[in-house]
């Protein structure tokens, strides 16, 4: 027995609440009670079904027939009970409508302003050039007070060891581990940071403490190593991505700054 994909979910979380609406728009598909079903809503769920991986059969044809069928059963039995009356329910209706709007829209644009290869592969350019050519693996301990950073160096300048010191570090997610931050560009890290890194040779540790937002760090430099960044071909996907997320979020400071709102 063929079953929808997200056939319950999706009549819960109403991504086709607006189906009424659009009922009396287009060709008539079905009609249930007198009510037209329109072929514009059959064909969009057949649409969103096929895109979560449904074949195009008449088994999921005849699935959507009925699922939409038994939704506007339940949507005239709501009316009928003046749920659409309900100034809530009509805000998520109409919430629901500038979705799939909104949603559509986007998707167009981003289609029509994809941006070129030779623009991704500058930006691919310019991230490897910010990267740099090597890799550090490093410590810290983070503390509040400068004074508290400089007992701390003072500590593992008498041979106490960095690991054991680093209990003590604000930094939970490394402090478990003796402070280890594992292999990292400098420029991951907040400017002081970064900076201080690679100052350091192989085995040493800052001998003033370094200030930044967070508090005071000492950081141990235990390793370097070339650093191989990823192809262009293995990071194009992530780099379309963000650019078209760059390109909607300008589009929407553009209109929202030429948007007369009272």
């Amino acid at each position: 027995m063929f079953k929808l994909h997200t056939l319950a979910s999706v009549l819960i979380a109403g991504s086709l609440i607006s189906a009424p609406v659009l009922a009396q728009q287009g060709k008539t598909f079905a009609k249930v009670n007198g009510q037209p079903i329109s072929q514009n809503v059959f064909d969009a769920f057949i649409a969103e079904q096929k895109a979560q991986g449904a074949p195009d059969n008449a088994e999921l044809k005849a699935a959507v027939k009925e699922e939409l069928v038994r939704r506007e059963i339940l949507s005239q039995e709501a009316r009928k009970q003046g749920f659409d009356k309900k100034g809530e329910i009509q805000g998520q209706i109409e919430l629901a409508r500038q979705s799939v709007l909104i949603r559509a829209f986007l998707s167009d644009y981003v289609r029509k302003n994809a941006p070129s290869d030779a623009q991704l592969k500058a930006e691919y350019d310019l991230v490897k050039k910010t990267l740099g050519g090597t890799e550090y693996k490093s410590r810290h301990i983070l503390v509040e007070k400068e004074e508290d950073a400089k007992a701390i160096i003072a500590k593992l300048d008498k041979g106490e060891k960095f690991a054991t010191l680093a209990k003590q570090s604000l930094d939970p997610g490394s402090k478990e581990r003796g402070g280890d931050l594992d292999w990292s560009s400098p420029n991951a890290y907040v400017p002081p940071f970064g900076e201080a890194l690679t100052k350091l040779k192989k085995g040493e540790y800052t001998k003033t403490p370094v200030k930044s937002d967070f508090g005071y760090h000492i950081i141990q430099l235990d390793d370097t190593r070339p650093l191989t960044p990823p192809s262009f071909e293995e990071v194009k996907p992530q780099l379309q991505q963000r650019a078209s997320q760059m390109q909607v979020e300008k589009l929407v400071r553009e209109l929202r700054e030429k948007a007369k709102v009272d």
